[in-house]
């Protein structure tokens, strides 16, 4: 053998083992390191690594390691975590939202890795009686309480001081002298399994159709998506929780995604209502010890069930049998910041990787859902009436140029008259207004000056219960100044349009007996103001209800008959290839408040256009032809969903350096058949926090994928300075 060939011979017989590693950081793909003498790592273990001078938690990744890597630079793992290992499904999601979204494959990782969740609880202590009682100690009647209760078995402390009616200095007294001991008590489940046979709701012959074949679509345990529509109160929610029945039975878990989880307390008590326990939740604004609880209840496949905000599809179920997206058309889905992505979409995209059914939810189904059906890639289960013989409720279009409000007010008297008539009958009524705060602008009568976000182009909403003038973008504040900051007027700014605070003075004014509730996210922050809001209108102590979009959120008040929209046409101005389709999709959603119960129910529309698509299409209660007429109108152009788009946002520190990078991008762009590149141009927000924004648009046909082209051309340019480049696939947004 030649000296080459032995001194090769030698390398590969002491050749370190090295496996590659995803970091939950911004890095383009996993490091490789090398693997200690003993460990035996392998994908999906989560270890800890050393990265520069510190340590970080990553996972094992899959792929061969980079063999051209000299060992000298491999550094070596420090260990394997006692966690639960990432599973290949969650792996896979992982790297597909990082390839179709042009993010860090460790950002998407970010999302999944719940560091929290892998500190160990510590073990719950209890109290058990000693093995001998001392003779000497004469016992009162409360220990004779407490030895009572631990007769049963052991008890936690607290859990024993209300058994036994005694208060902990009790237990510590007889633990004192001997009489209990502390013990280790064994982990408990921390969420109770839901009983599928639960006596449940009589469905009708429509639903029990559409509950039937979801459960085949369980039962077959294969990927599948199904989209369930209906009329508002069709009982949408009673089918699927049939097909979540069915998930349970089988022994797997379910995922059910709701757009604004927080405010989701009558979704929770229906469920309750069904199965008899309550599901485990995930959102945001549970404390660190309750996520931490639940994401190893769904790593070891004791949470069943799962209610959750976006953030949920990332919790490692090991055995994920259905997902469900409800309200699939909302737009509270796209998540903007960070990793810019569609929960609905990859939802589904979770549901083929673990070989589940998804079920898309909504009674306005989105336009890209529709076209899925139509292709015949996703099936649709139709609930053409509301349940228990509740009628769907009248609409009427105001035309704001024939019966105005009076001067300085908002309500017209049509729609006055009406909610008289429903307090009359001793019925409720909703006031619906898609603008947070007093006034969305605030200007000096005596030199038009506006009042503006010295952050952003938008202009400051007042909010006169906070006494603030605030940027709904950024969050600045300030108080509202006692003169113009301009040209010094005293007492002359002055409201411009209304907001809910606004609609809510007018309403206290025209309607003094009538018990008022704002719906807000200023006044609804979270779960609890939601269930008690939800409670107070279900006993009949609210008269008006007075909202933004929250109260178009899946609510049921059956006590509710007139729903007034005091300004239909918002929404509907400015380019935005979606705002149609949104606005229909809304107040369509908002009407099905109205009459859900035995008393019918009449929506009332202010409008300056009733002529509009929009208008008409609600009147006539035709939500296919206007999906029609906007798929016709978008179907030439290549327009989503007939289409692809991705918008690349160039954002800078001043004008000059987003304009340099923006006029490189411009130059650098794709061209070809069925390709085109729109820009730049000033964004609509063309200040955001700061910082100065330009849009690119790249728009193609439906079979050209947009993600080779986007890196083709991100790789042509480099930002100047401080320049920033963000990539939207599929915007749901152009702001």
């Amino acid at each position: 053998m030649a000296p080459a060939d032995r001194r090769r011979a030698r390398t590969d017989a002491v050749a370190v083992r090295r496996v590659p590693v995803l970091l939950p950081y911004p890095f383009p793909g996993p490091f490789d390191y090398a693997v200690p003498p003993g460990m035996v790592p392998e994908p999906g273990d989560l270890v800890l690594a050393p990265l520069n001078r510190r340590e970080s938690v990553g996972v094992v990744w899959d792929g061969a390691p980079d063999a051209a890597l000299p060992e000298s630079r491999l550094k070596p793992l420090t260990a394997i975590l006692d966690a639960p290992r990432m599973r290949a499904d969650l792996r896979r999601l992982v790297d597909w939202i990082a390839a179709y979204t042009l993010a860090a494959p460790g950002e998407v990782l970010a999302m999944a890795l719940r560091l929290n969740a892998l500190r160990p609880e510590s073990a719950p202590i209890g109290w058990q009686i000693a093995d001998t009682i001392p003779s000497e100690h004469r016992l009162t009647e409360a220990r004779r309480r407490v030895l009572a209760a631990l007769a049963e078995g052991p008890r936690g402390g607290a859990e024993l001081a209300r058994a036994a009616g005694v208060s902990s200095g009790v237990i510590r007294g007889m633990a004192d002298a001997g009489l209990i001991v502390a013990i280790t008590l064994p982990p408990r489940a921390p969420f109770a399994r839901p009983d599928p046979d639960h006596p449940g709701p009589v469905l009708s012959v429509e639903q029990q159709g559409a509950a039937g074949a979801l459960r085949q679509a369980v039962a077959a345990r294969a990927f599948s998506v199904t989209l369930l529509d209906g009329v508002t109160g069709s009982g949408k929610t009673e089918v699927y929780l049939e097909a979540v029945a069915a998930c349970l039975r089988a022994g797997r878990q379910a995922l059910v995604l709701l757009p604004e989880i927080a405010l989701s307390s009558q979704w929770l008590e229906r469920f309750e209502r069904r199965f008899a326990v309550a599901p485990a939740v995930w959102h945001s604004d549970l404390s660190s010890r309750t996520r931490r609880i639940t994401w190893r209840a769904v790593a070891a496949g004791t949470a069943p069930v799962v209610v959750g905000a976006r953030s949920a599809l990332f919790l490692p179920f090991p055995d994920l049998g259905l997902v469900v997206i409800d309200e699939e058309h909302e737009t509270a889905f796209k998540q903007e910041e960070g990793v810019v992505y569609h929960a609905r979409d990859m939802a589904v995209v979770r549901a083929r990787l673990c070989g589940a059914p998804a079920v898309l939810v909504s009674a306005t189904p989105s336009l890209e859902t529709m076209a899925n059906v139509e292709a015949g890639r996703y099936r649709r289960l139709h609930l053409p009436s509301r349940h228990a013989g509740a009628a769907l409720p009248t609409v009427r279009l105001i035309d704001l140029r024939d019966a105005p409000p009076e001067r300085g007010r908002f309500l017209s008297p049509p729609l006055i008259a009406a909610i008289q008539a429903a307090f009359a009958r001793g019925e409720q009524a909703m006031l619906f207004l898609n603008r947070r705060g007093y006034a969305p602008l605030t200007l000096c009568r005596h030199c038009g000056h506006r009042m503006q976000c010295p952050n952003c182009t938008a202009w400051l909403v007042e909010h006169r219960v906070r006494k603030q003038l605030q940027c709904h973008h950024c969050g600045h504040a300030e108080p509202i100044p006692p003169a113009c900051p301009v040209c010094g007027a005293e007492a002359s700014l002055t409201p411009v349009g209304p907001g809910v605070e606004r609609i809510t003075e007018e309403a206290a004014a025209t309607f003094p007996a009538a018990r008022r509730l704002v719906m807000a996210s200023d006044t609804i922050p979270g779960p609890h103001a939601a269930a008690e809001a939800a409670h107070a209108i279900a006993a009949r102590e609210i008269d008006l209800i007075i909202g933004t979009q929250i109260v178009a959120k899946g609510w049921h008040f059956p006590h509710l008959t007139v729903v007034g929209v005091v300004d239909a046409d918002l929404g509907l101005a400015g380019g935005d290839l979606r705002a149609a389709e949104r606005t229909v999709q809304l107040l369509h959603q908002v009407a099905g408040r109205a009459g859900r119960a035995e008393a019918p129910g009449e929506v009332l529309l202010q409008t300056f256009d009733p002529a509009h698509p929009v208008m008409q299409a609600l009147l006539a209660g035709d939500l296919a032809r206007f999906l029609a007429q906007e798929a016709a109108q978008r179907r030439p152009g290549h327009w989503p969903p007939y289409g692809r788009l991705a918008a690349l946002i160039v954002s800078a520190e001043s004008a000059e350096a987003a304009d340099g990078t923006a006029r490189d991008l411009a130059r650098a762009a794709p061209r070809g058949e069925g390709i085109a590149v729109l820009g730049p141009a000033p964004a609509p927000l063309a200040i955001l926090r700061g910082r100065h924004r330009r849009r690119l648009l790249l728009k193609t046909r439906r079979d050209i994928a947009v993600q080779p082209l986007l890196r083709s051309w991100l790789e042509k340019v480099q930002p100047r300075g401080a320049t920033r480049i963000d990539v939207d696939v599929d915007p749901m947004s152009f702001l």
